[in-house]
C-alpha cells in the first residue's frame, strides 16, 4: 500500500466533484465523510454542500489563495486490501498527517487493477491555520508505514518474511504488502540467533509449561506470544515465539520441541483479536484499541454499487498519457 499526495492546485475543491461524479456514474463508492458539522445529519448531502463547507473553512485563512484543497490517493497492489481496509488505513493516515480533525471525504475507486481510495480535505484548519506541508510527501510514506505496522515490526529481529508478517498479524495491524523489499531482505540477512535468550526461554518454558493457561500466562507475565500453526481442526504441527521483551522472533523448535511442550494441558488458542473486516464493525464501540484512537467523531456512510471503469483519468490514465506526463502512481 502506498500514499501519494496530488499536487494539482485547486481553490474550488474540484476533487469533491471529481469523486462524486465517479459515484454518480457507479464507478466509485462514497465510503466516509467526517467532521462536516451539520451536514452529517443530512441523509444525502449534495456535492456542492460539501464544497461550500470546505470553502467556508478555508476562507478563514486569506493568505492561502492558490491551493486550499488537499487531495490524496492511497493505493494497494491488486486486490490485496478490501475497500473497508483501505478506508481504515486512510482514516489512520489522515490523523498522522494532522488531518484527522479536518472535514474530509473518502471515496473508493475500482478503476484499475489496483484497489485505491481518494481523500479530499482542506489545507486550512478550523482554527484558520494552514496544516503543516513541510516534507509532505516524505511524511506521507512514513505515516502509511506507521499505520500499517511496518515501522513497529521492523524494530524486531526475525529470520524470514513469514515471521515479519506474523508480527503484524499478531498485533492486529493491517499491513501485508511491505514494498521496501530491499530493506526487508537486508533486515532478514542481518539476523543472528540470540543463543543466550534461547537458553533463557527454554528454561522458562520447562518451568512454566504445566501452569494453567500457559499461553496466556506467557503473554501477560513475560510479554511472550506463542503462535501455534495447525490445519483447521488438527493439532499444531509447529509454533513461533514472539518475544516482545527483547523484540525477537524464534522458531519454536529452536527453544523446545513441540511434542514435549504440549505434553501438558496447554491451551493453544490464539490470544489476539484480528481487526474487523467491515467499516461498520471498525466504527463500532468495541473496535480494537489500536484503531479506536483514530476514529473520526462524525461520519456519514452510504452504500453504492461499483462497476468497472477504464481508469482514473488524471491519476492513472489516458489523459496523462496523451499529455505525455509520467504516471503519478504505479500501483
Amino acid at each position: 500500500m502506498i500514499a501519494h499526495i496530488l499536487e494539482k492546485p485547486s481553490r474550488v475543491f474540484a476533487g469533491v466533484k471529481y469523486n462524486t461524479n465517479k459515484v454518480d456514474r457507479n464507478k466509485g463508492e462514497l465510503m466516509l465523510i467526517a467532521n462536516f458539522g451539520i451536514l452529517q445529519a443530512l441523509s444525502s448531502p449534495r456535492p456542492q454542500d460539501l464544497v461550500n463547507y470546505l470553502l467556508m473553512v478555508s476562507a478563514q485563512n486569506k493568505g492561502i489563495q492558490k491551493n486550499t484543497q488537499f487531495h490524496a490517493v492511497i493505493s494497494a497492489r491488486g486486490r490485496t486490501y478490501s475497500k473497508q481496509e483501505l478506508t481504515k488505513a486512510a482514516v489512520m493516515w489522515l490523523k498522522e498527517m494532522k488531518y484527522g480533525g479536518q472535514p474530509y471525504m473518502v471515496v473508493f475507486h475500482k478503476d484499475t487493477e489496483n484497489h485505491h481510495v481518494h481523500i479530499v480535505s482542506s489545507r486550512v484548519g478550523k482554527d484558520g491555520i494552514q496544516i503543516d506541508r513541510d516534507y509532505e510527501q516524505i511524511r506521507a510514506v512514513r505515516n502509511i508505514d506507521k499505520v500499517l505496522g511496518y515501522t513497529f515490526a521492523m524494530q524486531y529481529h526475525f529470520s524470514s518474511k513469514a515471521q515479519f508478517y506474523l508480527i503484524l498479524e499478531n498485533q492486529g495491524f493491517l499491513g501485508r504488502d511491505y514494498i521496501n523489499e530491499k530493506k526487508l531482505l537486508q533486515k532478514i540477512s542481518s539476523y543472528v540467533p540470540d543463543k543466550a535468550r534461547i537458553a533463557e526461554l527454554k528454561e522458562l518454558f520447562i518451568a512454566q509449561k504445566t501452569s494453567p493457561d500457559f499461553v496466556h500466562h506467557m503473554k501477560t507475565q513475560f510479554q511472550i506470544d506463542l503462535v501455534f500453526h495447525s490445519a483447521e481442526g488438527k493439532r499444531p504441527y509447529g509454533y513461533t515465539v514472539i518475544d516482545h521483551a527483547t523484540k525477537r522472533v524464534f522458531k519454536g523448535s529452536e527453544i523446545l520441541n513441540l511434542k514435549y511442550l504440549l505434553g501438558g494441558d496447554i491451551n493453544h488458542e490464539p490470544v489476539y483479536k484480528q481487526p474487523s473486516n467491515t467499516l461498520h464493525d471498525y466504527l463500532a464501540e468495541d473496535a480494537i484499541t489500536y484503531y479506536s484512537e483514530y476514529m473520526p467523531e462524525g461520519v456519514y456512510i452510504r452504500s453504492v454499487m461499483i462497476s468497472d471503469d477504464v481508469d482514473d483519468q488524471q491519476i492513472y490514465g489516458m489523459k496523462r498519457r496523451r499529455q505525455k506526463k509520467a504516471r503519478t502512481n504505479t500501483r
